[in-house]
């Protein structure tokens, strides 16, 4: 089967969709609301491209240079047996954040659903935060919505490379752009719009402390996709006369476009009708249905906001699932039980299908046994995702590049000097490891 894209621009934009998920559109909007907008987005835009771009080039660089996916990539640039147990991090990883990423797919599923169907109609904010506490309660219905989402990412997957993900992310990417801007422009036009677009532009300098700047280098991580294998997968199908450089500038610009898009939509529409901006995740279930209740059409506008949700979400299931798919398939080539890609989307599916089924029943109290530390399985795999998985992946790609890939394996990469010698060993360690203590309250 054909393992590579076919494209630049298929490269870039499945790229993109990997890093344009839910972190963009539900994450960065309520955590700029919570640490002050303007100021904020400044920092976070910094950061994406200061620590974002030596990383994302990283990634994309160990997977172009070795040809393989996460599974291969370090042992074959290193010479060496001795980092796949890095491999088998990037797949725990993949499955972890895809035990719960499915649940929330799932709910915007459902909510995209609803909303087509009135659901929402005469509900204040009182009445959907209720809605949702029900729905969040309703195990069989939340499993169906995260299985409808397995399924449809699996399908994906079941073709090659360039016939399945390279293909959708040509026409999902376009319709999510087109969505938010339509979305964007309708809201900065609506009374009372401009209040919200001041908050979300205009940098209020007092709001910047040491908290809110560890905040908006951890968003601009958790946006970018980095530390999780998607990115080095994604790198070893790339066409051989593709510029790293480029593409990951690229893509990070396209990210941080996603990101104020998606504020543009959010903060107008909540300052247009008194709503807080710092809701917290609760402003895209919750807040936002109400909101649009008030609007000139209130089902179209909400059935187009949660497709984009949907979009974005699938955009970001498939690469994560096929980190999984490509480990599977590559693990099991010259044993006795040798899978090709369509069992190993089979078997990826199934495992999906069972963490999700246990996520949800810890979350539903169905399954009160199901903890960790006191959270349930949904709460405390993203907290473990976002605290630790992820900016210890990044760390180790950024050291294993730095400090113990030959140098000699870079020539011809285009990588700067300053880049390999200072940022990948030096600056962005030190801020992972500064993100990793904050997240853990030692400093």
């Amino acid at each position: 089967m054909e393992k590579s894209f076919s494209s630049k621009i298929g490269v870039l934009l499945a790229a993109a969709g990997s890093a344009v998920g839910l972190g963009s559109i539900w994450k960065f909007p309520y955590v700029a609301g919570e640490d002050g907008g303007g100021a904020f987005i400044i920092l976070y835009i910094v950061c994406s491209l200061v620590f974002g771009v030596p990383l994302v080039m990283n990634e994309f660089l160990i997977g172009k240079l070795s040809g393989r996916s996460a599974f291969g990539a370090y042992r074959v640039l290193s010479g060496t047996n001795r980092w796949q147990w890095f491999a088998w991090t990037n797949l725990i990883t993949a499955t972890i954040i895809m035990s719960f990423y499915f649940v929330v797919t799932g709910w915007c599923i459902d909510y995209m659903v609803e909303a087509a169907t009135n659901t929402f109609s005469g509900m204040d904010a009182a009445g959907l935060t209720a809605h949702f506490k029900v729905f969040e309660s309703h195990a069989p219905l939340m499993t169906l919505y995260a299985f409808i989402a397995i399924v449809l990412t699996a399908s994906v997957l079941w073709f090659d490379v360039n016939k399945g993900i390279e293909r959708l992310s040509k026409i999902l990417m376009p319709l999510l752009f087109l969505i938010l801007i339509v979305l964007a422009v309708h809201m900065i036009f609506i009374d009372g719009g401009s209040t919200g677009l001041r908050y979300l532009f205009e940098p209020n300098f007092s709001k910047i402390t040491s908290k809110v700047f560890l905040e908006a280098m951890g968003l601009s991580f958790f946006t970018l996709s980095v530390g999780v294998g998607a990115l080095v997968t994604y790198g070893g199908y790339m066409p051989k006369d593709q510029n790293v450089t480029s593409t990951s500038v690229q893509m990070i610009v396209l990210v941080i476009i996603v990101s104020l898009l998606a504020g543009m939509i959010v903060f107008p529409a909540v300052f247009a009708y008194g709503f807080s901006p710092s809701e917290g995740p609760e402003l895209t279930f919750v807040t936002l249905p109400a909101v649009f209740q008030h609007m000139f059409s209130p089902t179209l506008v909400s059935v187009s906001f949660f497709a984009l949700m949907c979009v974005a979400a699938i955009t970001s299931t498939i690469s994560m699932m096929e980190v999984m798919v490509a480990f599977v398939h590559e693990a099991t080539a010259g044993t006795k039980i040798p899978l090709n890609r369509h069992q190993s989307v089979i078997v990826v599916a199934v495992i999906q299908a069972i963490t999700n089924t246990l996520c949800i029943l810890s979350m539903t109290g169905h399954a009160d046994w199901l903890t960790v530390r006191g959270l349930n399985l949904f709460d405390s795999a993203n907290a473990f995702v976002t605290d630790f998985l992820i900016p210890v992946g990044a760390l180790v790609t950024a050291l294993f590049t730095g400090w113990f890939v030959p140098k000699a394996r870079y020539q011809g990469s285009r990588v700067g000097t300053f880049v390999y010698l200072v940022v990948l060993r030096w600056l962005v360690p030190i801020a992972i490891v500064i993100i990793f203590l904050n997240s853990l309250n030692i400093i």
